[in-house]
């Protein structure tokens, strides 16, 4: 591997750019019409365009990337998350075309997004798993007759969803047949594929995710939990490690868990494996994430270990670096996603021109973006301006790093979460770490602005 096209943009692709100078490795950057003066096009050695902004037509479009790969001589490929990340498709074809896919096999791939496969790797695992259907329910009826079982209320999800999307819930008989129609009509229009399986709804739950890494020599290694609870409509806002309701004796039976399940699906390179705590500190099996995270960096600030260079270092066929003895965890660590949205509107999208741009700095601060003052924040992709990080050594020290460091955050021209991050610092139950799942909804249908 001597070049290594990033096919990705905004923050994922600078950060994979920067792993590669530092193991010496050349980068191409693609770009699409709307991405002319991103970051990543200036940080890469080469950069090439593949397509109008619409990221069907560009970071989607196969065929325009792998003529880039051609064009520029890039023998590898790291897809970031998001767009082709997780499409076995796109791993398969690189494949064939002799190019590195610096992530998971095709099969692992394919096998793990299949939600109801990969529920079905969790119980051979000995993992716990959400009470719910035996793979694919096709029919209303008979979806019905198993619900009876489960009792409501009950999650339909689609086998092909992820990224909290593809999720309906059903309250009664009567609702379940109307959100079972649409649920595959959803699915089919979003993931090519209507099938979907039910699962028994966890109530009050928290979302806790278990970093794991193997290499292509049957090494494998968790590097603990991140609290992922603080999202809208599942999606993520807030994130910290470790998790403030995890112990020791919890967190190791996790983490043992994830890499049962891994070694189960002959996994390598880095991914996630998500579960559902209950209020129990029961755990339960959700998903696998075959890809790096957008919140990887919490865990790389807490244990020091950076899983990007490590995830290409694997995909060279290398070993991994460590063992689990070896890795520490050191402090609390939380990231704030400042997304282009106004939380007292609904978190309505912001997108446009940067009039200035100004992060933070100091002790135990680290700031992941693509952005600059000046730089104009595209309609078409995922709104995200930048990502905090900070570090202390417990929880409210973090804290109140953090409280600096978003008051230090100025951007002018657009909407930010930043206020909604400040109001969360402040917020009673967040501090005493009081909230699950729901309770940023739940804040949003009582009417909660968020303002400071």
């Amino acid at each position: 591997m001597q070049k290594v096209l990033v096919a990705n943009r905004g923050e994922i692709a600078v950060r994979i750019i920067r792993a590669c100078h530092d193991l010496g490795l050349q980068t191409v950057g693609v770009y699409s019409e709307a991405d002319r003066e991103a970051l990543h096009v200036l940080h890469a050695d080469e950069a090439v365009c593949i397509g109008q902004a619409p990221a069907a037509q560009s970071y989607l479009k196969i065929p325009n990337i792998l003529s880039a790969c051609e064009i520029t001589g890039a023998d590898a490929i790291h897809p970031g998350y998001g767009f082709l990340a997780e499409n076995d498709n796109f791993a398969t074809i690189c494949e064939s075309c002799g190019i590195n896919f610096i992530g998971p096999s095709p099969k692992a791939i394919a096998f793990l997004g299949d939600k109801a496969r990969a529920k079905d790797t969790a119980k051979q695992a000995k993992c716990p798993v959400i009470p719910g259907s035996d793979g694919v329910v096709d029919d209303v009826n008979s979806a019905l007759e198993l619900v009876e079982d489960l009792g409501f209320p009950i999650f339909i999800k689609a086998v092909a969803g992820g990224g909290g999307k593809g999720i309906r819930i059903a309250e009664s008989r009567d609702d379940f047949r109307r959100q079972f129609a649409a649920a595959r009509a959803e699915a089919e229009v979003n993931f090519g594929n209507p099938n979907v399986y039910l699962e028994r709804m966890v109530v009050n739950p928290r979302h806790i995710e278990v970093q794991i890494i193997g290499d292509k020599h049957g090494n494998y290694v968790h590097l603990g939990e991140r609290d992922c609870s603080i999202q809208r409509r599942r999606q993520k806002l807030i994130e910290e490690a470790p998790s403030p309701v995890v112990d020791d004796k919890l967190r190791e039976e996790m983490g043992q868990a994830a890499i049962a399940i891994a070694k189960k699906a002959g996994y390598y390179s880095a991914g996630t494996v998500e579960f559902l705590l209950d209020a129990d500190h029961n755990f339960y099996f959700m998903e696998v994430n075959t890809r790096i995270q957008v919140e990887h960096t919490v865990t790389e600030e807490l244990t020091g270990v950076d899983l990007v260079r490590e995830q290409i270092r694997v995909a060279l066929g290398e070993k991994l670096s460590f063992r689990q003895k070896d890795i520490r965890f050191n402090g609390h660590t939380i990231q704030f996603r400042i997304n282009a949205e106004n939380p007292a509107h609904n978190f309505s999208p912001s997108p446009g021109r940067l009039e200035y741009y100004l992060p933070p700095g100091g002790p135990q601060v680290r700031v992941d973006s693509a952005c600059y003052s000046g730089y104009h924040i595209p309609p078409n992709y995922d709104s995200m301006i930048a990502k905090l990080i900070v570090r202390g050594r417990d929880r409210a020290e973090a804290l109140a790093i953090g409280r600096r460091a978003l008051r230090e955050f100025h951007i002018g021209g657009v909407a930010t979460t930043i206020p909604f991050h400040l109001y969360m610092i402040e917020d009673e139950k967040f501090r005493n770490m009081d909230f699950d799942l729901a309770y940023i909804d739940t804040l949003m249908a009582e009417g909660c602005t968020f303002e400071v």
